[in-house]
């Protein structure tokens, strides 16, 4: 576990301490970086299919990436954001297995952490809207990430470190689903594993029963019985999570992009993210470009 925590960076995009009301209602908001908030005033709500959390004074909360979430407040609510990218050498996710709306009983720690991540950065505010919709897009993190260019060493570790002591808060093992260390979830971790590193290559049950010593059926059912999907299912959800990672992040052609997260063809490619995401390769890329 340790080992694949090391793997991932975190870097800042935007923090601010804002006043929210009833105008803050979005639905549906999926990206593909990470959200974490101090509530110290009012109240609201962040829900999806799985859960309703209910925001209140002294906790904290993160949202995954590539976690879907709806905002809602109905009067009132005070709160320190942050959004945050995370960089791993593999391109796996931290959270990967682990996606839904965390929350936290916060302490003095975690307002102070908020309050130096403000303090170095005062610059990252999201002036031009509180809708996760429109700060999702390209142009806006561009600017924010060229940020951390401009900063000096000392204020770039510093808010790098505070960055990992506030996910850290989230991997305690009563909040985070720890790596179950039988033998058999260890085996369907390693899977997880290969497909988040292979996505690019074909990648078929028998070859993951193969890895396991297990037959095609018998893993099948033990996937399903620890990650709640089909192998298959998962796998193509995976590729449609880096497909939307290329297409906000790089200008690379919608075939290269098909190549590179493991689609036999362009037609294929277009039809899984659509079936996925409700929208086109296309369409996906222009919203992420438009403010």
């Amino acid at each position: 576990m340790n080992k694949s925590v090391l793997r991932s960076t975190f870097n800042l995009l935007n923090i601010d301490h804002v006043e929210l009301n009833k105008n803050w209602d979005y639905k549906n908001v999926t990206s593909t970086f990470y959200r974490l908030y101090y509530i110290d005033g009012g109240e609201g709500v962040l829900y999806n299919a799985d859960s309703s959390i209910k925001l209140e004074p002294g906790f904290i909360y993160l949202v995954p990436s590539f976690t879907t979430c709806n905002y809602y407040c109905d009067n009132y609510l005070s709160q320190y954001y942050i959004c945050f990218a995370e960089e791993s050498i593999d391109g796996a996710s931290l959270f990967s297995s682990n996606r839904k709306i965390f929350k936290l009983k916060a302490g003095d720690n975690a307002l102070a952490c908020f309050k130096r991540i403000l303090q170095l950065n005062p610059n990252r505010s999201l002036y031009i809207s509180y809708n996760p919709k429109v700060y999702e897009k390209r142009p806006v993190q561009k600017n924010f990430e060229e940020l951390n260019q401009l900063m000096h060493a000392s204020a770039y570790m510093e808010t790098y470190g505070l960055l990992l002591q506030l996910v850290s808060m989230f991997l305690k093992p009563d909040v985070f689903l720890m790596e179950d260390k039988s033998i058999i979830h260890s085996k369907i971790s390693d899977a997880i594993n290969y497909i988040q590193t292979n996505l690019h290559q074909n990648i078929t049950v028998a070859q993951l029963a193969k890895r396991a010593n297990h037959n095609a059926d018998y893993f099948s059912r033990l996937f399903f019985e620890n990650t709640g999907e089909r192998p298959l299912t998962y796998i193509q959800s995976k590729r449609i999570e880096r497909a939307q990672l290329l297409l906000t992040t790089t200008n690379m052609p919608f075939y290269e992009i098909a190549a590179e997260t493991g689609f036999e063809s362009l037609a294929y490619f277009s039809r899984v993210f659509r079936n996925i995401t409700g929208q086109t390769p296309g369409s996906y890329k222009k919203n992420s470009l438009v403010m």
